[in-house]
């Protein structure tokens, strides 16, 4: 899979993570071992493609064929982590997880366009 399919199947999960996170209720125990087990199936493929996804995008920038900082790739794997964590624990105040939302958004758009 290419840059720009893995960044399009990032930007779905992340609009799904948002649904997750506007439309659920907190957990009644975040402690609960089944909702663990739910939460570790349901994000693996996520964080194995946003894994992918950083290291592809770090080559290409390596290889100066997008203008995008390498530290925004990091910071936006690691802010995507954190909203995966957030819609399903639903432990973040709404602007903040909106904040996290709007920035990874921002970085996938930002490449999107690089890549064209």
């Amino acid at each position: 899979m290419e840059l720009k399919e893995q960044t399009e199947a990032l930007k779905i999960q992340l609009n799904r993570l948002n649904d997750k996170y506007e439309n659920n209720a907190p957990p009644e125990n975040k402690k609960d071992r089944q909702l663990f087990q739910k939460v570790k199936e349901e994000t693996l493929p996520i964080y194995e493609l946003l894994s992918t996804w950083e290291e592809d995008a770090l080559k290409l920038i390596k290889e100066r064929k997008i203008n995008v900082h390498p530290q925004q790739i990091t910071s936006t794997r690691e802010n995507m982590e954190l909203l995966l964590m957030h819609s399903y624990y639903i432990d973040v105040k709404r602007k903040r997880f909106m904040e996290l939302n709007n920035s990874i958004h921002y970085i996938f758009d930002q490449l999107l366009r690089e890549i064209e």
